[in-house]
This record gives structure tokens, C-alpha cells and sequence, in this order.
């Protein structure tokens, strides 16, 4: 049995579609029970689990051959970091207590750090966490995810104007499909070599880009010119509290942006095994577009 945790989100589906397309059996693990129809319509086993509840996790990976486990980010969290902590302490707990075969972590670029690095220290967190499953486990790092640029279509539809925390504009960075990632991870599970350590595979896209790049991508995707503009530095953490963010989220996404312009949050140095993705970030932000119902302007 292949487990998959998050099997709704934009990686999981994709694991668990080429897991099913193969043959391979999947118990797909969800939080809302209202996402178990599309999967049970796939053939997929249903898992219902909190990974802050260590006993719905143990149900959920008894019997497994493979795992796939994340940790999500808890955006409506008032202190996201120690939410995060929560809930890997309590998926690596069980892991440990029930090692299957082999395990996938799904990561970031950066996690190697320990400090500084806003949201992606808990993945460095994480990766501590499970160390112990030594030769059943893969670190599957990936580059910031082209889907996190969906939260600000529609702002960037109206106004015509990219804001971004990239700086300067004209730095290439780099950045990945979900689906891509997905994919990845699905062939990493099913690849029955033998692992005698961990393995830290990291994956990016086809070709970094800059925020140039991605306003230039909107620019054909809308069909109008999208300017790019650098948010000035004192404005990032009003910014994100306008957009919701409590103060605690707002200075992680502060620190991990310090941290990607300097240029910390990377590929790690000597990193041996790199897969990279097809899917450009032209493709990804028209579906995103397309799938907002954001139409060209007339």
C-alpha cells in the first residue's frame, strides 16, 4: 500500500494519479472528508487524519509499504511555525514507531539551514525529525512552487502591476510545478532500489525565471503589459498583514524572503542528485489563470 498525505493538494494528486495509472494500490490521506469522492474515483483507498492527531496518523500508515508525508503550512494559524512543529513532531513520531519500507518527505530548498530561513526552517525541522529512518528515506527538495503566484492574479488582472518580494527584478530564482514535484515523488516511491542512507533528491523547474519573467508570462497570459515592481522592503510586512496574515506569518515570509535574495535558499552546494521539471511557468500560470475564470482584457 502507497500512502499519500495531502492527496488533494496540487503534489498529492499527482503522486497518487501515476501511482493509480501504474497499478500500484494508494490510500489516499485527506483532512476534509468531502475531497474523498474524486479520489475513491480513481480507486482510491480513503484515509481521513489531523497530523495533530497522532492516532487518526498510526491508522493511517498501518500497513504501509510507502509513505508520503508533508507538512502543510497552517496559513490561518496565528504562529504557523509552532502549528508546523506540531505536526511534524507527531507524523515523525509515528513514522519512526511504524517505518514502512520507504518514506518521502516533501521539502524545500533551504531546509539544510537551521537558521534564518522563515517558513522553510520547519522543514528543517522536519528533516531532523525523520533522520532516524536513516536507509528508508527520501528528502524530496523542491524550488518555491510556480502556484504560489495564484494569490495574486486577480490583484494583478486589475491593476496590470506585479508586486514582488523578489529583489531585484532582474534575479532568476528558481521555481517548480506541483505537478512536476508530484511526479517526481510518484517514480521515487516506486523505484524498488536499494537505499543503504537517506537521499536528498531536490527538483526545479525547466529554467529559472525572474519577476520580470513571470510579469512578462502575464503579459501574454492577459494580454495586456504587466509592470513588475519591487515592494520596497518596509512595506513587506504591512503588505502581508493587509492580506491577512497574522504578524507571526507575516515575519516568516518576511525572513525567508531575506533569505531567497541573498541568495541562501538554493540548490544545496554539491547537491549530486537534481531532477527537473517540464513544465514551464507560461503553462502553469494560464491554467491558474484559466482556472480563476481571469479572462483576457478585452
Amino acid at each position: 500500500m502507497f500512502v499519500i498525505f495531502g492527496a488533494s493538494g496540487n503534489v498529492g494528486r499527482a503522486t497518487a494519479a501515476v501511482l493509480r495509472e501504474s497499478g500500484r494500490p494508494v490510500r489516499a490521506v485527506v483532512r476534509d472528508p468531502r475531497h474523498a469522492r474524486s479520489l475513491e474515483a480513481w480507486g482510491c483507498e480513503v484515509a481521513i487524519a489531523d497530523l495533530d492527531d497522532r492516532e487518526s496518523v498510526d491508522r493511517a500508515i498501518r500497513g504501509a509499504q510507502a509513505v508520503q508525508m508533508l507538512c502543510p503550512v497552517p496559513s490561518g494559524d496565528p504562529d504557523p511555525a509552532a502549528a508546523m512543529r506540531r505536526m511534524i513532531d507527531v507524523s515523525a513520531a509515528a513514522l519512526r514507531a511504524q517505518p514502512p519500507a520507504r518514506v518521502l518527505v516533501l521539502s524545500d530548498y533551504g531546509a539544510e539551514l537551521d537558521s534564518n530561513t522563515g517558513i522553510t526552517q520547519g522543514f528543517h525541522h522536519f528533516e531532523q525529525q525523520v533522520k532516524p529512518l536513516a536507509s528508508n528515506l527520501i528528502l524530496l527538495r523542491s524550488a518555491e512552487h510556480m502556484e504560489n503566484w495564484a494569490r495574486v492574479l486577480p490583484a494583478v488582472h486589475a491593476a496590470g502591476v506585479l508586486p514582488s518580494l523578489h529583489h531585484p527584478l532582474t534575479k532568476r530564482f528558481p521555481t517548480v510545478a506541483a505537478r512536476d514535484v508530484g511526479l517526481a515523488a510518484a517514480a521515487l516511491l516506486q523505484d524498488e532500489a536499494p537505499t543503504p542512507t537517506s537521499r536528498v533528491v531536490s527538483i526545479e523547474g525547466p529554467r529559472r525565471v525572474s519577476a520580470l519573467d513571470v510579469a512578462g508570462a502575464l503579459g501574454d497570459v492577459f494580454d495586456r503589459h504587466i509592470e513588475a515592481r519591487a515592494v520596497p522592503r518596509e512595506e513587506w510586512t504591512p503588505l502581508l498583514q493587509r492580506a491577512g496574515l497574522s504578524a507571526r506569518h507575516a515575519r516568516l515570509i518576511v525572513d525567508l524572503y531575506d533569505a531567497q535574495n541573498l541568495g541562501r535558499i538554493d540548490v544545496q552546494a554539491g547537491a549530486t542528485e537534481r531532477r527537473f521539471g517540464t513544465t514551464t511557468i507560461e503553462e502553469v500560470l494560464g491554467e491558474l489563470a484559466q482556472r480563476a475564470n481571469i479572462a483576457a482584457r478585452a
